[in-house]
């Protein structure tokens, strides 16, 4: 599923546009990212939690040429699924 579909999904389930869907849909995923560049931790009910984490720099190789090279510390979004979503997986 891609936002057009998860947004034409909740435009028939409520009632309303799919432009006024996917506007909604986009507005819900930009509210995470941006929470997510503050470094806060996004919890949904029912569904997961969204969580910003730190990944210190490191040394690997080139598997080109096996030359040692540094990568860079980086900041990771990470995503923990609800055990509600996991039942509902699993049966």
């Amino acid at each position: 599923m891609n936002n057009s579909e998860l947004a034409e999904t909740l435009a028939s389930q409520t009632g309303t546009t799919k432009a006024d869907a996917r506007k909604a849909v986009d507005l819900v995923f930009a509210a995470i990212a941006e929470a997510a560049a503050k470094g806060e931790e996004v919890s949904l009910n029912g569904f997961g939690k969204f969580k910003v984490k730190d990944a210190p720099a490191r040394e690997g190789r080139n598997p080109a040429n096996g030359e040692t090279i540094q990568i860079a510390a980086s900041r990771k979004l990470t995503f923990t699924v609800a055990k509600a979503v996991k039942d509902k997986l699993n049966g």
